[in-house]
């Protein structure tokens, strides 16, 4: 049976075969079981108190009743619950740590279309779950539950002032105003709609928004950092200086320049890690990348003195990496960016604001400050409809890959890797040319097919 925790959580549709109320209302009792526990957990139930849980999702539909059944769940376990409604991810983190609860849970599929939906588990001190903790989760789903009675169930009750609280730590987050910088927003049609928009405003910005009218249905339709171009268009339109896209959950900070060109998750981590080293923070001169970050990155940071660590696609093995040599920045290629002194996970909003205050600090364009980092053309093809744990331990395809790197040489670089929450291979290839990057990931791509076909 395959493990029912992907890359981030338990993902798929909502209220399909697999992510259903009943399993909502299971996972949230075994989660009170696994992480209702510990010194400070028990501290409370010493003090006649019983362990809390934040709970929050994204705008989709689908959030409402897995919500519901997530709170019943931790309720009926003895566990209370602070509910914080519709929120980013970064913010329901932040509010773990803030209020000192003993673990949380946010309702959300990042990315994904609006039919589909996720259960993220943050542990205490709002950082994601390693996997031995997930599998612990997952083991305790079919063991007896806990089920105290009378005094002892859990109280829900409202996070009232939940998103205010996310937009003061934004703000005392932020290293330099953005007076006279104007920004266009796309948030998304999801969580970010309301607290991004009145953090820039708040920073000083003039801030124009898109995607920002979610009605549980529209959520990164056509809008977001999935989907650029509308933001490329707005920036262009509207004559700002730069354009700022999240994600439905808000984890994620894509950006445009003046002329609309975009700059990728890698750039903007080029831009961060250069100006913390500028500013004497950037902790061992060291950033933590992904295994998917453009080889232009490496080449950066390498002219610039900075180490590049690298890890296994996921931001929370980023933050893994990050917590075990203290690091003060890590992320992904796809826009979810750690700022380690101020957040535990990707935050679309946090990343946003820093970039646009390293504009304002240095009086350059975002162009100006992307043009550090040459990109090297990289395609990504995705294979469907194969069996991905056959990847590992193939030689079939280790040749083929092998035979593809000689070729390159230092020009270029390959990466095959399962998709950790959907079913198919990602093949990705670096190359000096667009066209023979396309070329060796479709000819690597037609081998893992050939030898994996279900």
């Amino acid at each position: 049976m395959p493990r029912l925790f992907g890359t981030d959580g338990v993902r798929g549709l909502a209220n399909g075969d697999v992510l259903t109320a009943e399993l909502a209302l299971n996972v949230a009792q075994a989660a009170a079981i696994v992480l209702g526990t510990g010194r400070e957990a028990d501290a409370r139930r010493a003090a006649g108190k019983r362990p809390t849980a934040v709970v929050a999702r994204d705008p989709r539909v689908s959030g409402e009743f897995l919500i519901a059944a997530v709170a019943a769940g931790l309720a009926s376990s003895g566990v209370d619950v602070l509910d914080a409604g519709v929120i980013p991810t970064p913010a329901a983190a932040f509010l773990i740590a803030d209020i000192g609860a003993d673990f949380g849970v946010m309702i959300s599929a990042s990315h994904n279309p609006a039919p589909d939906n996720g259960i993220k588990i943050f542990a205490r001190g709002g950082t994601k779950l390693p996997d031995i903790v997930e599998d612990r989760i997952e083991a305790a789903i079919s063991q007896p539950k806990w089920t105290p009675t009378g005094g002892d169930v859990g109280r829900i009750r409202r996070f009232a002032d939940a998103e205010d609280r996310y937009v003061v730590h934004l703000m005392e987050s932020l290293p330099h105003r953005l007076d006279g910088i104007h920004v266009v927003l796309d948030a998304a049609n999801g969580a970010a709609a309301g607290p991004s928009p009145e953090a820039f405003a708040l920073a000083g910005a003039k801030v124009t928004v898109i995607g920002a009218d979610p009605d549980g249905l529209n959520i990164n339709d056509g809008v977001g950092s999935t989907h650029i171009d509308n933001l490329k268009r707005a920036v262009r339109e509207a004559g700002a200086d730069v354009g700022i896209a999240h994600d439905g959950d808000a984890d994620r900070c894509l950006a445009v320049d003046a002329d609309g060109n975009e700059v990728s998750g890698d750039q903007i981590m080029a831009i961060l890690a250069l100006s913390l080293k500028a500013r004497g923070k950037l902790v061992k001169d060291t950033l933590v990348a992904t295994v998917m970050s453009n080889l232009g990155l490496h080449r950066c940071m390498a002219a610039n003195g900075i180490e590049v660590v690298t890890t296994a696609v996921g931001d929370r093995y980023v933050l893994e990496k990050i917590n075990e040599e203290g690091y003060s920045i890590g992320g992904e290629q796809s826009g979810h960016v750690i700022l380690s002194e101020f957040a535990t996970t990707g935050d679309g909003a946090l990343t946003g604001l820093t970039l646009v205050a390293e504009m304002a600090r240095t009086g350059k364009s975002l162009a100006e400050l992307a043009s550090v980092m040459t990109v090297f053309p990289q395609e990504l093809v995705n294979v469907r409809g194969v069996d991905r744990e056959g990847l590992a331990g193939n030689a079939v395809i280790a040749a083929a890959v092998a035979e593809v790197e000689a070729e390159l040489g230092e020009t270029g670089r390959v990466v095959l890797r399962p998709s950790g929450t959907e079913p198919m291979i990602r093949v990705m290839v670096e190359a000096a040319d667009d066209e023979a990057a396309l070329a060796y990931a479709h000819r690597l791509a037609d081998v893992v097919k050939a030898e994996l076909a279900r």
